[in-house]
């Protein structure tokens, strides 16, 4: 569930991969991975990345439908 809430998170806001990665301070290719399952998200990029979009951990995870923080 992370992964589509990710992508879904960014266009949603109409964001570029190439703005978040500039956040998070990673390559482009990177945050492409991410995308793409093809690397795993650490968890300091996963607060950062909550902290952008103003939601809860939980929602990236997939352990609650509820974006906004609370």
């Amino acid at each position: 569930m992370l992964l589509p809430r990710i992508r879904d998170l960014r266009e949603d806001h109409d964001k570029k991969q190439l703005e978040l990665a500039s956040y998070l301070h990673v390559r482009p290719n990177t945050y492409s991975d991410y995308e793409r399952g093809k690397i795993n998200i650490q968890i300091d990029t996963l607060i950062k990345i909550a902290d952008f979009y103003n939601v809860s951990l939980d929602y990236l995870m997939g352990r609650s439908d509820v974006r906004e923080r609370q």
